[in-house]
Formats: structure tokens, sequence, C-alpha cells
């Protein structure tokens, strides 16, 4: 496991040589897949969020599909469809593009509310429904979804059952300074995407999300988990609290972080740093009717105690 965890650390190594002066963003991303998650990227355009999907399929080694969302795209066009087969004289199932292992539907706000209903199967039970037959889809699964700001024209706004089936939403921003001085004399990314070399495959993943799903919670940190998702649902300023599929989705992404970094217990640290990600876009205000946001995340983490 050593040798895979140092592989890991590469893969970061490299991702961090494309994406610029994003290295937070990166880990939790890696964190989310480690977890069995998804994540929802959304941001506006031309930050890198379609670049940072392809450098986690190359450098993950994973099988990758893209899936552009546009208002006409329909719920066929992303699970497949039957054609009629001469030869066979009869109908042949064809896949979509869902089935790969890293999917990236990009712009998925910009699809009706219908289309972007066809990922829910796919994205909860790994498997889709299509003429009455069930087919698993490929290990590992994962979906990246990128959307721009709703209040751009052309978006339809995600329900919030889509929502819940990410289990991490970031945010990727403009880089500093350095950073984008450095992209603008280093040249294209995708350019230099191309010339990197897996640092892992398709096979190494499952036995990375078996160690980080086995690192240790102790009691108190249960307890200082609890005390955070219970703090979300007593708290007027929201329409709804956290779920407890939300609690198992933070605790999974916290061992993960910690996985990442090395070490073999969750620490109330790793909790607090993918709380944002894990929850903000799960905590819809009463006022407004907007996410929680960076100050909404921060206040209830003081709120509560350090066990």
């Amino acid at each position: 496991m050593s040798n895979l965890h140092n592989r890991l650390q590469s893969a970061i190594s490299s991702a961090d040589s494309i994406i610029l002066g994003k290295n937070r963003q990166i880990r939790l991303a890696l964190a989310c897949v480690l977890a069995r998650g998804h994540l929802l990227i959304e941001d506006l355009p031309g930050v890198g969020k379609t670049t940072l999907a392809h450098t986690l399929a190359q450098l993950l080694g994973l099988q990758f599909s893209r899936v552009q969302f546009t208002s006409d795209l329909l719920p066929a066009d992303i699970i497949g469809t039957s054609i009629y087969d001469r030869e066979r004289a009869g109908f042949r199932f064809v896949p979509g593009p869902v089935f790969a292992q890293l999917v990236l539907a990009d712009e998925i706000n910009r699809a009706t509310p219908k289309t972007q209903s066809a990922l829910l199967e796919a994205m909860e039970e790994r498997q889709v429904t299509a003429d009455g037959e069930t087919r698993r889809l490929p290990e590992p699964f994962f979906v990246i979804a990128t959307q721009n700001p709703s209040h751009q024209i052309g978006t339809f706004a995600l329900p919030e059952s889509q929502l819940d089936r990410f289990l991490m939403r970031i945010e990727l921003g403009y880089p500093d300074r350095d950073a984008e001085r450095a992209l603008l004399s280093g040249g294209n990314p995708r350019e230099r995407l191309a010339s990197i070399a897996p640092a892992l495959d398709a096979s190494d993943i499952a036995p990375l999300q078996v160690a980080a799903a086995a690192i240790h919670a102790a009691p108190p940190l249960i307890d200082y988990v609890q005390a955070l998702v219970a703090a979300t649902r007593h708290d007027p300023a929201y329409a709804h609290g956290l779920s407890p599929r939300a609690a198992l989705a933070l605790l999974a992404a916290a061992r993960a972080w910690a996985f990442i970094d090395g070490r073999n217990a969750v620490l109330p640290e790793d909790v607090q740093a993918v709380f944002a990600s894990v929850a903000a876009h799960r905590l819809r205000k009463v006022q407004g009717g907007g996410h929680a946001g960076p100050d909404d995340i921060a206040a209830l983490i003081q709120r509560i105690a350090l066990p």
C-alpha cells in the first residue's frame, strides 16, 4: 500500500504542474474519488474545470468520456439506445457515454431537469435501466459535472435530489498572480497534459478506496461529525439540515483526506478541511434561496467545540 500511496502523491504533483495554484482543489477531487463519490465543479467558464477532469482521467488511468450538456440533449443521449439490427433480426443496445470510468458532464445545468435526472440512477446505483433491462456500469465509476453560475443565461438549476448525489462541490476560482504568470509562460495546459504518463491505473483505484475507508475514526471524532450535522438541522437559517447520507459523505471524505495526508486516523482538522465542499451545496438558505457560503460554513465550524 505504501507504493500505491507514493504513486497517489505523484499523481498530485503531476496535477499541480497542469492545474497551477490549485493544490487544495486537486486534493479535494482525489478525496472525492477515494470516497467513492461524485464531484460538482461550479465556476465561470475558462478557469480550468474541464482541464481538471481530463487531468484526473489521464493521471488515474481511467477510461474517459465527455457529454456536452445542451438544452436539446435527451436522456437516451447519455444512457444509450436500442437500434434494430437487421442481421440479428432484433434490437441491439448501443451504450451511451455514461458507460465509462470517468464521465465528464460538462455544463450540466444547461440541460433540462429531465435530462439531468438521467444521471440519478447511474450516480447512486452505478447502473442504468434501459428497455426494462438493468446494466452495470464499469468500476470504478466517477462523475465530474461542471456547471456555470446559475445567474448566467440559459441555465437550469439542479434539483435538490441531483445535488445530493454529488459528494462534493468545489470552485476553482481565478489563479493568483504567480500561478497565472506561470500559466501564461508555460503554454497550453492541454499540451502539457498529453506528455504526462499516468501515475496510477484503473485497477489501483479499488485498493486505494478500501484503504481510505479503513482509516480509523475514534468515537469523539464521530461525536464531532454528529455535532456539526446537528447544528445544520437546528439552524433556522436553512430550509433543512444535512441528511444522514450527507453525514456519511462527510465522514468518508474526511477519511480520504486523512489517507491522502498519510495518517491512519481522522483528525477534526480533516473534517473541517472537507466540510465546506460536502455541506455547502446541501444547505439552502431560507432567505434568498441560495446555498451556504464560505462565511456560513466558517460560522458553523466555530460554533462546535473540538473533541
